[in-house]
């Protein structure tokens, strides 16, 4: 091949088409993002969701396919995602996402799956397994510590390296291993101060030489820093792609010997190899049924949906006399914004449910789901207080709208709407037989939990969310969802709370191990709704639990008896704990988790086997994975804090000598609200904090927020703000999201931004004319290609 061949394999072709050869031509790779859903453009295309797409079935959001605790189901969406990509001929699918969830703020929650690895990381190789199968190639993202949305392609995520192996990398380790997924798309930002798609520990140490990994990396859009230095990490496809100076850099940075050509050849070897998969992946045969999707992702909303409170008023029947208050009823919020926005081929709703049930009811709107004046609001609660009176049940559906959760800008606090909060108080007073339906993409602080006798938490249920809601709420189903993460009481109870999003460019995971229940536990700080909690329409007893050492780990047999009146599904959380350790550990950690379905009166003995290394904690000192001796208790339960069975068994330690690791009491016993020193975090963080030098001069990474600085800056971002603008209006929904992302993207992703029309080169003459070298820049911009390279 020649050095062009080579460099034009290294980036995308377009804003969704990879690289590819075929018999010495040209194979077009379609790619298209997910992961709940497939959102191919046909038309013009973008990467925040503000263009159509084809018509495609929207799955339940990660945040309630987590809720499910069911791999097999996710498994099975996984296989009917591939058969719509393989359908629209999509060769790869941007999904799943394993990030974990550190704050409940993040803007992107409802995209990831859990704040516990174990969790993310086996539903992920679930959903990696099923699409694969079908033949077409899963990204999994972003990879790695990428748990915020502000200032994201610029953010430096400082984690010492104990949580980083064992939260943040562990997710991914998990789905890795287990899903082994064709491509692993790099985060936007820094990890301890190098970017990832540059960083070469997390790309080659970690990803390919202890994990295995033999698939392709590839950069998330517009995430490029340095092509050359990404080149020497390890790094594969840069995307977009478009005719830009990057795929020149490189064969500049050779031919100069700056970049050995071995490397690249390296990198292209292994882009060849993933493009025979891509193309064997097409053989694989398939049958795409819509119809059957749509019953997926209704069984899939129905077993994601969380009961949080029943005080006996659910289920209902349909001999009641219904009332049905809140635009949502009507209007679903089903999925988040931004790059996963889905155009569903069908679309339903918990009102037309209702009717369709035969029940007798009314509705009422309730609230407006865009800014209304005071007075309107007012007439729509009075409408609904006049709806409730004399009725035998409420539902009132409430929730965030979309605009207050979506990619690229994360939530300022966890509160409703004001007027959701209004009309729940009000209706109570009126009529106390009320049972909220909540739709949200992450947790909500809920004071006015109380006015309510019921509450089915459906996140974000995708397209067949309202009829899966009226089935559970009527009883046709049983709920059996489980929370993977906490809800508190309040934003200030949260571990990360003083500490998100951190300060400019740089975000300190100062909380280190103590994350969602491992804090809330170990800290005994009283939360709203605990991980692992939910409710059913029947009980389940746990028997005596048997804890038995075996060579390679441990066996724990748990009997589980359904001792209700109608058949249901349990799912049994396995915690272990180390009261005598002598490491800084949280009180309690998820293991291993099954869920099963039980008659009345059925009873399994549900049973798990740990191999020593799932009990191994990472000893940064040592540089290795460590088991620590003593008598490990281990708890089953139907949450973190529900334990209904117990049992002990005593491992030895590792016969190396353990270097102790350093922890303060600060971390050891923490304090609420959450605060740790400047000092007790660099003790643990072990090294050199990264430095954040501040520039007076523009440059690739200065932001169109920057840009104000100058009077031509100011000029020109006016431009960029009118062309985004412009955009946003055909959505007032994606207004805050475009415009959060177009304030805080970096110069160098104008290229990506502009759809090609602004080249690298052109950006690094601008930067220098915004610097006061006007020939220099202007030199810059109409600098020619090395002939060295053109020949070669």
């Amino acid at each position: 091949m020649t050095l062009k061949e080579k460099v034009d394999l290294c980036q995308g072709r377009s804003l969704w088409v990879l690289p590819g050869t075929e018999d010495g031509g040209v194979l077009e790779l379609f790619v298209s993002d997910g992961p709940h859903g497939l959102r191919k453009q046909t038309g013009r295309g973008d990467h925040l969701g503000l263009n159509e797409s084809v018509p495609a079935t929207c799955f339940p959001t990660a945040c309630a396919l987590a809720a499910s605790f069911d791999p097999e189901l996710i498994e099975r969406i996984g296989e009917a995602l591939g058969e719509e990509c393989r359908k629209e001929e999509v060769s790869l699918l941007l999904g799943p996402g394993a990030n974990l969830k550190r704050s409940p703020l993040c803007g992107r929650n409802f995209e990831y799956f859990s704040e516990d690895p174990l969790v993310s990381g086996k539903l992920a190789a679930a959903w990696i397994r099923g699409i694969q199968r079908k033949g077409v190639g899963a990204s999994l993202k972003h990879f790695a510590a990428n748990n915020q949305e502000y200032r994201r392609m610029l953010t430096d995520s400082l984690v010492d390296e104990r949580a980083l192996r064992e939260l943040y990398l562990k997710s991914f380790e998990i789905a890795v291993k287990e899903g082994k997924p064709w491509t692993v798309m790099t985060a936007y930002g820094r990890l301890n101060g190098t970017y990832c798609s540059e960083n070469a520990w997390l790309l080659e140490e970690v990803l390919r030489k202890e994990w295995g990994f033999e698939g392709l990396t590839i950069t998330d859009w517009g995430a490029m820093n340095d092509p050359v230095a990404a080149c020497k990490a390890g790094l594969d496809w840069e995307m977009p792609g478009f005719e830009n100076e990057d795929r020149w850099r490189l064969a500049e940075a050779v031919c100069a010997g700056e970049l050995s050509e071995d490397c690249l050849d390296r990198r292209v070897r292994r882009i060849l190899s993933g493009i025979e998969k891509i193309k064997k992946g097409r053989e694989i045969p398939f049958c795409c049924r819509m119809e059957e999707h749509l019953s997926l992702a209704r069984e899939a909303a129905e077993n994601s949906a969380v009961l949080l409170k029943n005080d006996g008023i659910l289920p209902g029947n349909r001999g009641q006399k219904i009332a049905v208050i809140g635009a949502m009823a009507k209007i679903p919020r089903y999925q988040g914004a931004g790059s996963s926005r889905i155009d569903p081929v069908e679309l339903d709703c918990a009102w037309e449910a209702f009717a369709e049930a035969g029940c007798d009811a009314v509705y009422a709107e309730g609230y407006s789901l865009e800014k209304a004046d005071p007075e309107e609001e007012e007439r729509r609660i009075q409408e609904a207080l006049l709806a409730v009176e004399g009725k035998d049940i409420v539902y009132l559906f409430i929730g965030l709208p979309p605009a207050e959760e979506a990619e690229g800008f994360d939530r300022a606090h966890m509160r409703i709407p004001e007027t959701h909060r209004a009309l729940v108080e009000r209706i109570s007073q009126v009529n106390p037989n009320l049972v909220l339906v909540l739709s949200c993409g992450a947790p909500v602080e809920m004071p006015w939990e109380i006015c309510a006798r019921g509450i089915l938490l459906m996140y974000l249920g995708g397209c067949q969310s309202g009829h899966a809601a009226v089935n559970l709420l009527l009883g046709e189903t049983a709920p059996s969802g489980r929370l993977a993460e906490t809800f508190p009481m309040e934003l200030a109870d949260c571990p990360a709370a003083e500490y998100f999003p951190g300060r400019k460019n740089r975000a300190f995971y100062r909380e280190s191990l103590l994350v969602g229940y491992r804090y809330y536990a170990t800290a005994e700080v009283p939360v709203r709704y605990p991980f692992g909690y939910g409710l059913t329409y029947t009980d389940f007893s746990y028997g005596t639990m048997r804890a038995e050492r075996e060579e390679k780990g441990i066996r724990v047999c748990v009997p589980v008896k359904n001792v209700g009146r109608r058949e249901g599904k349990e799912t049994v959380q396995l915690y272990s704990s180390l009261p005598q350790s002598e490491i800084f550990r949280p009180k309690r950690e998820l293991r291993a988790f099954q869920k099963v379905f039980l008659r009345p009166g059925e009873e399994t003995c549900v049973e798990f086997f740990l191999s020593e290394k799932e009990l191994a904690y990472y000893n940064r000192m040592d540089g290795e994975w460590q088991v620590e001796g003593g008598e490990y208790v281990f708890l089953a339960g139907a949450s973190c804090e529900d334990i209904r069975s117990r049992g002990t068994c005593k491992l030895s330690a590792a016969p190396a000598v353990q270097t102790k690791l350093p922890a303060s009491e600060e971390y050891r016993k923490p304090c609420y609200p959450f605060r740790v020193t400047e000092s007790a975090f660099r003790a643990l963080y072990g090294r050199e904090i990264p430095e954040e030098r501040e520039s007076t001069e523009f440059h690739r990474n200065s932001t169109l927020e920057d840009m104000n600085r100058t009077r031509l800056g100011r000029t020109l971002a006016w431009i960029f703000w009118h062309v985004a603008e412009k955009k946003a209006k055909k959505d007032p929904v994606m207004a805050d999201m475009t415009a959060a992302v177009m304030r805080e993207m970096p110069f160098r992703s104008l290229v990506m931004g502009t759809g090609g029309v602004v080249s690298s080169r052109q950006i690094d003459g601008l930067i220098d004319i915004l610097n006061g070298h006007l020939w220099k820049g202007m030199k810059t911009i109409l600098k020619k290609r090395s002939r060295l390279v053109k020949r070669r």
